[in-house]
């Protein structure tokens, strides 16, 4: 039996609906924040109200095998917490660290932790992607919360048994895919012209359904356990590519400015968006041999089809 927490969530309800056509794990429990929530036939809903470090997971991990832990307080660009450290540390560590020795305690063998590349940084060297056995060096508060509670999880892997698994996704795309990435595909399909046409950075991202295949191995494999791995769709392309390509899914051309990156970075901080620029022109690369070579695992989909995927389920 496989508790999903977060699962109506982008990540975690893709994750419940692949789970629940997958008879090898059994039952699904999905923990959910309110009682009322549509979730796919035979999957066992428990309501666990808000994510908290006191909540209480009892009656959710009875006779539980294997938990993926989706839920989090996610990162925004402009967070209007007081503390944001501190409101990242209450939910994401905090909370974490509850489940986990709850789990441990309920005999729980597998915990699978859903982290992010931010763990790593914000950034990299043209040719020098981030490694899964790199050293941390988070530079904001989202990224240092999932640092501690992956450093918290090791301790209570060490302490209790339970195997634990965490997986670091760089920017995740897909059907029902919301922000900044939903809006960069609402502009190319109305044909905004975007100042963006001479970027020759180089980023990594993962399709949906590629994250929730490498959970799902992550689950069962054996070599999975006490390991940390980087997932991509192994394909990686410059922002300008990435425009292309997204308008090439659609059956339209982009219309793309060659504006030179130094000149859309020294714009955006003098407006207050330098860390927008830095996404924009800035390269985030990951290397996912470690995963390729553990797991046994390549990604289902390509970039081209993930893009199709969510062109598809946007123009619905």
């Amino acid at each position: 039996m496989i508790l999903v927490t977060g699962a109506t969530g982008f990540v975690g309800n893709a994750l419940v609906i692949r789970l629940a056509a997958d008879r090898r794990f059994g039952r699904i429990v999905a923990a959910v924040r309110r009682s009322r929530v549509s979730l796919p036939e035979g999957v066992q809903s428990v309501c666990v109200g808000d994510f908290l470090p006191s909540t209480d997971w009892g009656e959710a991990l009875q006779g539980v095998d294997g938990v993926v832990h989706c839920a989090a307080r996610v990162h925004v660009m402009q967070d209007d917490a007081t503390d944001p450290l501190q409101a990242y540390r209450e939910v994401n560590v905090e909370g974490t660290l509850n489940l986990a020795r709850q789990a441990a305690k309920a005999g729980v063998r597998r915990f699978v932790f859903v982290s992010s590349i931010k763990v790593n940084g914000e950034a990299t060297r043209l040719g020098h992607p981030f490694r899964a056995d790199d050293s941390p060096a988070p530079s904001d508060p989202y990224g240092v919360s999932k640092m501690e509670a992956e450093m918290g999880l090791r301790q209570i892997e060490s302490d209790t048994g339970m195997e634990v698994v965490i997986v670091r996704p760089p920017l995740v795309y897909g059907p029902g895919v919301k922000a900044n990435f939903a809006s960069m595909m609402r502009w190319v399909a109305r044909g905004v012209p975007l100042p963006l046409g001479a970027i020759h950075n180089v980023r990594s991202m993962v399709a949906l359904d590629n994250l929730v295949d490498v959970l799902i191995t992550a689950l069962r494999h054996p070599a999975a356990a006490g390991q940390t791995f980087l997932v991509s769709d192994g394909e990686d392309v410059s922002t300008t590519e990435l425009l292309r390509l997204t308008a090439r899914a659609m059956g339209k051309r982009a219309v793309l400015l060659p504006v030179p990156a130094f000149a859309l970075e020294f714009g955006a901080a003098l407006v207050g968006k330098r860390a927008v620029a830095q996404r924009l022109c800035g390269s985030l690369q990951v290397d996912i041999e470690k995963t390729r070579r553990l797991l046994g695992w390549k990604p289902p989909l390509t970039l081209d089809q993930g893009l199709r995927k969510a062109v598809e389920a946007l123009q619905q």
